[in-house]
């Protein structure tokens, strides 16, 4: 079976699970980030990304962004970590959400799921884990996604992510696979409490890269420091 076209990409879908999808981690040699001072838990799941999470998927990323143009829609910007980045790497960043939190560039105050009109046709964050998950978000950050017909959509997850059965997530995911996961070989320390125990992956949508044949989506491991040896392997 081929995987479904992402041309037009990001049609929302609805349904009951069709096909489970694995999520099994590749973590032999991965490394732990430096364990600081609990700093608790944002009430609307604000999770700051540090730069090295950013810097590392950008050297992979940024040549396949810029396909799309220079501008880039951060639509969770919170006080503009990953904004900052974009921004060093010459990218123009447009900026939303719910809350201004001192980012201090091009900001919309407004919740993602209330647009009808994208900013830009690339959005790039860490979107609030309430809004994506299947038990809670039913994948809702996900579906207006594809609703806003983007053409690039790159999302900071928990690798776990994508094991999810419920609430259609299988059919999304059957849907709309992937064309590229990186798997984080270090655990992200997102809020300075200490890198918490669970992985993280980038999942990239690109319109310009299909997804592989046979429903599942290429994996790449990522690495903090720079370029080294990866294998890439289907999901």
């Amino acid at each position: 079976m081929s995987a479904a076209s992402v041309k037009p990409l990001f049609r929302a879908i609805s349904g009951q699970s069709m096909k489970a999808h694995s999520a099994q981690m590749m973590i032999a040699g991965c490394d732990r980030e430096h364990r600081r001072a609990d700093g608790g838990r944002d009430p609307l799941d604000f999770d700051p990304t540090p730069p090295s999470a950013i810097e590392a998927v950008l050297r992979e990323e940024a040549e396949f962004i810029r396909a799309h143009g220079n501008v880039v829609w951060e639509n969770a910007v919170g006080a503009g970590h990953c904004a900052k980045v974009l921004s060093a790497h010459g990218f123009e960043v447009l900026g939303s959400d719910v809350v201004d939190r001192g980012w201090g560039g091009d900001l919309e105050l407004r919740s993602f799921l209330d647009y009808a009109v994208p900013r830009s046709r690339v959005a790039f964050t860490n979107p609030p884990y309430n809004l994506i998950n299947a038990r809670d978000g039913h994948g809702w950050w996900l579906r207006h996604s594809f609703d806003l017909g983007l053409g690039y959509v790159g999302l900071l997850l928990n690798a776990d992510w994508p094991a999810a059965r419920i609430n259609g997530m299988d059919a999304l995911l059957e849907e709309h696979p992937p064309s590229v996961e990186y798997l984080c070989c270090w655990k992200i320390d997102f809020r300075g409490g200490g890198a918490p125990p669970q992985r993280n992956s980038w999942f990239i949508w690109d319109e310009n890269r299909p997804a592989p044949d046979g429903g599942g989506w290429l994996r790449k491991r990522l690495y903090k420091d720079g370029p080294d040896p990866r294998q890439e392997v289907l999901l």
